[in-house]
């Protein structure tokens, strides 16, 4: 085996396992997805395992990609990102970036409905930055909750507990950005005139 091939499927698990967290599943979840077992999916992700077909299949489908992206295929210049929708839970989530690693952009649209009352916290690795274009989201972070309305953001390290969804019955939109641990945004703005 070459040197790219080595280099292409040893790049697979931290595809998969960034896909997966930027979704915010578990491996369970994934597991209920794909049938693919927890431990098979745990160690396809730390690189223990090598992928194959019958494993990537399943994968692209349940993480709504082409099989191409999760094995890092070469990209072909077109620079146009062709959005498939991810439905997850009554909420739609539309994939603004290519690839899995790095930072990651999503549009998540939340239709209109009865507040959201179900606050069940999670934590997974990375950073996450949040911009809200319609609406009004909450977002619980540790001990704290917050309503975001349009117009605002809010950054905040994914091993606190966070959850977020509508504040009221009308429905939200926002943007988000989401890394790996140490991966941040950063905003430049110049400074304002007295």
């Amino acid at each position: 085996m070459d040197d790219s091939t080595e280099e292409v499927l040893t790049a697979v698990g931290p595809r998969l396992k960034a896909l997966r967290i930027a979704r915010h599943e578990t491996l369970a979840d994934l597991s209920t997805a794909t049938g693919i077992s927890v431990s098979t999916l745990s160690r396809l992700e730390s690189g223990q395992r090598r992928p194959n077909l019958e494993l990537l299949l399943p994968l692209a489908r349940a993480h709504g990609v082409p099989l191409d992206e999760l094995v890092g295929a070469p990209a072909t210049g077109d620079p146009r990102i062709h959005i498939r929708p991810i439905s997850r839970k009554g909420r739609t989530i539309l994939p603004l970036s290519r690839g899995a690693g790095g930072l990651q952009a999503f549009k998540t649209v939340i239709p209109a409905g009865a507040p959201e009352t179900n606050v069940v916290t999670q934590v997974h690795e990375g950073y996450e930055w949040m911009y809200v274009l319609r609406g009004r989201l909450r977002l619980v972070l540790g001990e704290l909750d917050f309503v975001l309305p349009a117009g605002e953001a809010a950054e905040f390290d994914t091993r606190t507990p966070h959850w977020f969804g509508r504040a009221d019955a009308e429905g939200v939109e926002f943007l988000s950005l989401f890394g790996r641990q140490g991966e941040r945004m950063h905003v430049r703005a110049r400074p304002g005139k007295d």
